[in-house]
């Protein structure tokens, strides 16, 4: 399954370098996203290095998750794809 990096989770202050918002394809509701809930999330680098992350909530009504990674991810990753395991 694949996903799309929205943004960083933050509010107006301040920002989680190490949480992210995914926007999974084929999820748009509340529901289907609970079920993606601690499944592994990996992002692959341009040099072939993965940052492994974990979904750990539903975000939103509309099917995205907050993801949270082991390391602070590069804001390069904005708008690149994951894959949910």
């Amino acid at each position: 399954m694949e996903g799309v990096i929205v943004n960083f989770r933050g509010s107006k202050k301040h920002k989680h370098n190490y949480q992210m918002i995914i926007k999974v394809d084929k999820v748009d509701s509340k529901e289907k996203a609970q079920s993606l809930v601690d499944k592994v999330v990996v992002w692959k680098t341009t040099s072939g290095k993965e940052l492994k992350g974990k979904v750990a909530k539903v975000h939103g009504n509309k099917g995205a998750v907050r993801v949270i990674f082991e390391t602070g991810m590069p804001g390069q990753s904005i708008g690149s794809k994951v894959d949910i395991k």
